[in-house]
């Protein structure tokens, strides 16, 4: 990989910012404050305070949308290369266990009324017992 200052500045103006950073953070070796980043990638470019003031944002969401890119808790940046990711693998089976136990729980706070089919009366009759159907003829008269 060439080094940032091997780039001519017609080659450096058609790369994007993300590329730029890359090269500084591979030569640097090191992680870097995002504003010492884009100054630097500023420097490389020869843009003025002002285009640094106002590419900053763009250049923030360029990094977080760049996978090769992490942000470090310390509000460093550096290439996602250099840092392995913690993987936490839980236990199926132990999750399994604690669901069924916390299932129990929830049934054991529900209503507790239990029906026996065999227990269970069948009043439907009763209750059309006090249905009395009227006749609109025998209304009307």
């Amino acid at each position: 990989m060439k080094k940032l200052k091997e780039y001519t500045k017609e080659e450096l103006e058609v790369m994007g910012y993300d590329e730029i950073a890359y090269i500084i953070l591979e030569e640097g070796k090191k992680k870097m404050k995002i504003n010492d980043l884009f100054q630097k990638v500023c420097d490389a470019l020869d843009l003025d305070e002002d285009a640094f003031i106002s590419l900053i944002a763009d250049f923030f969401e360029i990094l977080t949308t760049n996978k090769k890119f992490i942000m470090l808790d310390d509000g460093y940046w550096d290439l996602r290369t250099r840092h392995s990711e913690k993987l936490v693998i839980e236990d199926e089976e132990e999750d399994f266990e604690e669901d069924a136990e916390e299932l129990e729980e929830e049934e054991e706070t529900e209503d507790d009324t239990y029906y026996d089919e065999d227990e269970v009366e069948d009043d439907s009759d009763d209750d059309l017992k006090d249905l009395v159907i009227i006749d609109e003829e025998e209304d009307a008269l």
